[in-house]
């Protein structure tokens, strides 16, 4: 890099040498989504077009070996790169030429060994395994097989970890990467588990392991991963680390698109947070809303006290610690609402699992809240104009009352097979020892206070 460019930075700076997947699942398209996701500049180097899909391969051409030199050399001459990675390679030339120009760089270096893609498509011709072992593996920071990979590489069969951590030695001490993590996503058990062998030492990263078709690019964005962090200058183990956090998350999102392997979403590992942020401010401003309005709202509050829960956007909501809700409750003490604590994520059960359940109908609602419920609030909805429905827990199944938490969502269920349509209203009637009450459901918190000021205005 010269020095102007060294004076000139002011972001890392990855680079790719990848095929392009004409899907945007893997190749260069996952490794520039992740680098940016993980706060880098991507840059590539095209060693090979495909024409494919989510679950085919239908054309290939090759890029002329010394093209790709030229886009390194560019890059490296203008921009400067922190970290680099390789992909798909394609054939031996390529291989070759790719391993002869990173013989003039220091930077750190990331192999992916690319040699069959997720539909089973030959992406690493037989000849150019060699010269992958022979010249470029040497020049690797850290090489990233999945266990077909290591298995063609090192020759050796891997069955369990024990496997695994020879497979990872031998391609650092006979093959002279410094380091090897061999990923254990088609080894069998409950939890997937990536072996590590560097300076000596073995570190494995376990996660659960996640049953699911969108898994495509998954080796792609991970390296990637490895290599932004690389570039930030984190170490080996902490680059790891921080990858095996992001592909975990985009797998556990992959988007559901095409009709065979969906591609993994590494913009999970960003957006979550984002809209996590989002959702607290939106909180927060229906929370002030609701405090300026508290004389009014104070006479809907019941006896066992108010929430209010705001969900992140459907894609994004599994769970009850996917919706932010106030700890404790919202009560009342003398017409002034009282919240002794800020909203969290996973703070509620009554309120968010009502919303849960009402967001797998309509997921644009992203908020609901409760209040007391009798004829006069219900005659004042009905005013306003507003849509209700109700549910009445005699017709609850003896299986439904007696397991934990299942009257809500069957409730729910039941008042929107009664409506079907969104309702801003869903009124449950109580049962002996039940409070009767009141849902309401909007598409943010602030549109749910607004309701519930205009019906406390009436009452």
């Amino acid at each position: 890099m010269s020095n102007e460019a060294k004076r000139n930075k002011v972001i890392p700076v990855a680079l790719t040498i990848a095929g392009s997947d004409s899907s945007g699942g893997a190749g260069i398209a996952a490794d520039l989504k992740t680098f940016s996701i993980m706060g880098v500049h991507g840059t590539l180097a095209i060693t090979s077009v495909t024409a494919q899909n989510t679950y085919e391969v239908t054309g290939i051409y090759d890029i002329s070996p010394l093209i790709v030199r030229k886009q390194i050399e560019a890059i490296y001459n203008d921009i400067g790169i922190d970290a680099a990675k390789t992909g798909m390679l394609s054939n031996a030339d390529i291989v070759n030429e790719v391993a002869n120009t990173l013989k003039s760089y220091d930077f750190p270096l990331v192999i992916d060994p690319v040699m069959i893609s997720k539909s089973g498509s030959t992406l690493l011709k037989e000849d150019a395994i060699k010269v992958l072992i022979d010249k470029l593996i040497p020049r690797a920071t850290v090489i990233t097989p999945n266990v077909p990979e290591a298995e063609k590489i090192t020759n050796i069969k891997i069955s369990n970890l024990d496997d695994a951590r020879e497979a990872a030695k031998i391609i650092v001490e006979k093959y002279g990467a410094k380091a090897a993590i061999i990923k254990g996503g088609h080894m069998m058990g409950d939890f997937s588990i990536d072996v590590l062998y560097y300076n000596g030492q073995y570190k494995e990263y376990k996660e659960k392991r996640i049953l699911t078709n969108t898994d495509h690019g998954t080796g792609c964005s991970f390296s990637a991963a490895i290599a932004a962090n690389l570039a930030k200058g984190f170490d080996v183990f902490e680059s790891v680390k921080i990858a095996k956090i992001m592909i975990t998350q985009a797998i556990s999102y992959g988007l559901p698109i095409g009709k065979g392997h969906g591609p993994v979403n590494p913009n999970a590992y960003m957006e979550i947070n984002y809209h996590k942020y989002l959702t607290y401010l939106e909180m927060k401003k229906a929370l002030s809303l609701m405090k300026e309005n508290e004389e009014l709202i104070s006479k809907l509050i019941p006896e066992i006290s108010t929430n209010i829960a705001m969900a992140l956007p459907k894609f994004y909501t599994r769970d009850l610690q996917d919706i932010i809700a106030v700890p404790g409750r919202i009560r009342n003490f003398g017409n002034k609402l009282i919240f002794e604590n800020e909203p969290e994520f996973g703070a509620s059960s009554h309120v968010a699992r009502a919303l849960l359940k009402y967001m797998e109908f309509y997921p644009d609602y992203r908020s609901a809240a409760n209040i007391a419920y009798d004829e006069k609030i219900k005659k004042v909805v009905e005013k306003l104009g507003y849509t209700s429905s109700y549910y009445d827990r005699k017709y609850e199944p003896i299986d439904v009352k007696e397991t934990e938490g299942g009257s809500i969502p069957w409730g729910i269920t039941y008042a929107i097979n009664i409506s079907k349509k969104p309702v801003d209203f869903i009124f449950d009637l109580g049962d002996f020892g039940k409070e009767p009450g009141s849902f309401i459901f909007g598409k943010n918190a602030t549109e749910v206070i607004k309701k519930m000021i205009e019906v406390s205005k009436l009452i």
